[in-house]
């Protein structure tokens, strides 16, 4: 694939920060208009048909009888378990300490990518990763996602969701030379979304849908911009990059989700909000030194 330059970099990271960020109370007021698991099916499914307007005209690029494992375990990891155990995860823990546990996934593709991609680990990088992991934390714990019950459950649900996104990013990472990455995203959508989907009709009711103009809009624009366009430029930044760095960046979008709500949802803006802030900046710095070190010497 093409590199991209540091403009496109930085464009398409703030791009999927914010809607990646916006997702979550998006996806909070949605799911009052929708059973959970038929939510997560829709909503990957129709950005995966989407999707498939666009992966169409690449037909020659799908070699399917030589690539399907690759598209079946992508969608496996990255989007039947990512959002399948999600659902279920946010049922039995607090949705602020869950995300942080999901955010867990950056420090995760740090040390897997230096385990199995042979990317470069040093003292600064292993602080910076943590140092992000601790801002969300004590963002969410700011926003009262430590209170009300802890589910042993719900936290092995969330470390699990948290592992499937980032095995998921590795394997797409190191396969990703070997398929189209349209059709890459596009199938996973759809097999995931239709698995998801099914298992929802079989355990929810459509009948308890609310079909209303204002969630109609909400499932359009997260199926569009959130699902079909943001992992296609999830997966072109990791491509075009350094997995544990580029997704460093991840762990602004709870800092996005908690300051979506400040500012529409009328949350307070906390102390702790501010100091989780400070770590996440700190992170991102310690974890890109190096690369902001060699950029500066040409």
């Amino acid at each position: 694939m093409q590199n991209l330059s540091k403009l496109q970099t930085v464009l398409l990271i703030l791009f999927l920060v914010f809607v990646w960020g916006v997702n979550w109370p998006l996806s909070k007021f949605a799911l009052s208009y929708m059973p959970p698991v038929l939510f997560s099916g829709t909503r990957t499914l129709l950005g995966g048909l989407l999707l498939l307007c666009i992966a169409i005209p690449r037909f020659r690029q799908l070699h399917f009888s030589r690539t399907w494992a690759i598209y079946l375990i992508s969608a496996l990891f990255n989007v039947v378990l990512y959002y399948g155990l999600q659902t279920i995860g946010l049922h039995h823990l607090p949705a602020g300490l869950f995300s942080a546990i999901v955010f867990l996934q950056p420090v995760l593709v740090g040390i897997f990518s230096w385990m199995w991609l042979g990317e470069s680990m040093n003292g600064l990088k292993i602080t910076g990763l943590f140092l992000g992991f601790s801002g969300v934390g004590i963002i969410s714990s700011g926003a009262g996602g430590l209170s009300g019950h802890i589910s042993v459950v719900g936290i092995l649900l969330a470390l699990g969701s948290a592992l499937s996104w980032a095995l998921g990013t590795i394997y797409v990472k190191k396969t990703s030379s070997r398929v189209d990455p349209i059709w890459l995203v596009t199938l996973q959508l759809i097999v995931g979304g239709l698995f998801m989907t099914a298992v929802g009709s079989s355990v929810e009711s459509w009948s308890d849908v609310s079909w209303k103009p204002v969630f109609v809009l909400s499932l359009i624009f997260i199926s569009v911009f959130v699902i079909a366009i943001g992992w296609l430029v999830f997966y072109k930044l990791i491509d075009s990059g350094e997995a544990s760095k580029i997704s460093s960046y991840t762990f602004l979008i709870p800092l996005v989700a908690i300051l979506t709500g400040t500012l529409f949802l009328n949350e307070p803006f906390t102390l702790t909000l501010l100091i989780g802030l400070v770590f996440i900046i700190a992170s991102i710095y310690f974890v890109n030194r190096k690369t902001m070190q060699s950029h500066a010497k040409l």
